[in-house]
């Protein structure tokens, strides 16, 4: 049985799937990440069997480097009429590129779920993720990986959201790692797709589609400052398995977690 998510029941999904994943190592990189196989089945395949079952609505995919392969994996799963491809010609540029190709998903006036392609994850993130109360959700992980490469989501004391960047810059009193999952409202969301159309159609094609969620987020917790009510918030999902995959690494800590999802590794 899926979880009630309320106001927010069968969301529309963009989910960004346009890149390569160059630091793979040799036989992953020439594939789009979404297609990296664990336990014998591709992230795609995952996605789209968690998003089915925690009742989100239809599936868009930004695709770009070797869009036929994720064509290919579509059809092999019988899903290739039930998922909607927008193609990104510009996938070697930033990924706000590919978020601002999703535009018309952003501003259907309704509440959307946006997510990263690369991640390896148990279900039960999806639900909390659309049962959320927030307008704008994001998932935290209070134990982030070490380094640089992690997205920050920065609480001030009353844990409010206060910064979301790799090096954030305001003050905060604690910090956990983005899961690389949201959902917004339809208002937060075509103001996202505002912001993301005038960064790829001007000098911002190379920044990270996170970039225009940050500065939504500073904003938010400015008016917060003032009269209250931030429309942002998390949902803790420490202790949850997940991980992103950026590098070899975390390819190998993912076939770790796979026992952790009942799977095993291959």
């Amino acid at each position: 049985m899926r979880a009630s998510h309320h106001a927010w029941d069968r969301p529309p999904v963009l989910l960004l799937c346009a890149g390569r994943g160059r630091r793979l190592g040799a036989g992953a990189s020439d594939l789009p990440k979404v297609l990296l196989r664990l336990g014998g089945r591709s992230l795609l395949e995952r996605h789209l069997e968690h998003l089915t079952a925690a009742g989100a609505g239809p599936v868009t995919l930004v695709v770009g480097y070797r869009h036929e392969a994720i064509e290919a994996e579509l059809v092999r799963l019988g899903r290739s009429g039930q998922v909607r491809l927008i193609h990104n010609p510009d996938w070697r540029e930033g990924s706000v590129v590919s978020l601002d190709a999703g535009r018309d998903v952003l501003e259907a006036g309704v509440s959307v779920v946006l997510m990263d392609g690369d991640v390896l994850y148990d279900r039960r993130l999806l639900d909390r993720l659309l049962g959320s109360a927030h307008p704008g959700a994001l998932l935290l992980d209070r134990h982030p990986r070490p380094g640089d490469e992690p997205v920050r989501i920065c609480l001030d004391a009353s844990g409010r959201i206060v910064d979301f960047a790799k090096r954030p810059q305001a003050a905060h009193e604690s910090y956990g790692e983005s899961v690389g999952f949201f959902r917004f409202s339809g208002d937060i969301a075509a103001s996202l797709s505002l912001r993301a159309h005038a960064a790829a159609s001007g000098d911002g094609r190379m920044l990270e589609y996170e970039e225009p969620i940050r500065a939504l987020i500073r904003e938010d917790a400015a008016a917060a400052e003032r009269s209250g009510g931030a429309m942002f918030g998390c949902e803790d999902v420490t202790g949850l398995p997940w991980t992103e995959i950026d590098v070899m690494e975390d390819v190998e800590r993912a076939r770790s977690l796979l026992p952790a999802l009942g799977e095993v590794s291959a």
